[in-house]
């Protein structure tokens, strides 16, 4: 029985590590607390999660080189509270000016900044899962800009995780990079935790986000699809790049890499 209730520990701490990377070890802090109090880890745990969340991580953080992004911020706000929550919107302080300073400028033309998963907040190198390359604070996924059902710009994402909602289901750079075996390609279609179809792709003002996102001399590269470069008219920005069938789609997002 001792056994079996160390191995359950055991999946519940590599489980929130390679979710969180700080939970496995807030796990193991609530379970000595709650032994130590006699009281219930349901209760200690969510209570030790959200004061290490808000108060202990971000500053040890900035020892490592990571800044927490902000959550409440109207103009640079992650898609939902899941990203802070589970430890997924840090990254270095270059790339949150970058961020900061973009949301600035585009605040004049009703564009907000709505971030996915960028980084954890220790260690480069500490995969953030199923991501390839969020591991170093320098990377981040953005989200497109869309228009309501007035045709007007909006704020508001077409799917909930702000992933899988693509622009063009036909997408031929999807279809060859399947057809090669690559049959991760096209997987966010599976984690969307909800579509709104009241939406539509907003070419002009997603445009103007990536130009935006360019101009700092710290942007390294930008991944979308093939298509949607051509679409939009950004051909001649050489930062904009194909990310390969290894990775999956990117006409849902926008990936943005600093040097």
């Amino acid at each position: 029985m001792r056994f079996l209730k160390l191995f359950g520990h055991l999946i519940i701490i590599s489980f929130l590590t390679i979710l969180t990377q700080i939970g496995g070890l807030i796990w193991l802090l609530a379970s000595l607390i709650s032994l130590k109090l006699k009281k219930k880890k349901r209760l200690v745990f969510p209570i030790l999660y959200l004061i290490f969340n808000i108060l202990i991580i971000p500053p040890i953080a900035k020892s490592f080189g990571k800044e927490q992004l902000p959550v409440f911020n109207n103009h640079l706000k992650p898609r939902n509270w899941v990203y802070p929550l589970l430890f997924r919107n840090y990254v270095t302080s270059d790339l949150k000016d970058l961020l900061e300073n973009s949301a600035k400028n585009l605040k004049p033309s009703n564009i907000s900044i709505t971030y996915l998963d960028a980084n954890f907040p220790f260690i480069d190198g500490f995969p953030l899962l199923p991501h390839l390359s969020h591991s170093n604070g320098k990377k981040i996924d953005i989200s497109f800009m869309y228009l309501d059902e007035n045709g007007k710009t909006t704020n508001k994402k077409p799917s909930v995780s702000g992933y899988g909602a693509f622009v063009n289901s036909k997408n031929i750079t999807a279809k060859n990079c399947i057809n090669k075996g690559y049959w991760q390609y096209d997987f966010t279609k599976y984690v969307t935790f909800g579509i709104t179809n009241d939406l539509k792709f907003d070419k002009a003002t997603t445009k103007l986000l990536i130009q935006e996102l360019l101009h700092s001399k710290q942007t390294e590269k930008i991944f979308i699809e093939p298509y949607l470069k051509t679409e939009l008219s950004l051909n001649n920005y050489t930062k904009i790049r194909f990310h390969g069938c290894g990775a999956v789609r990117h006409d849902d997002h926008i990936h943005l890499q600093i040097r």
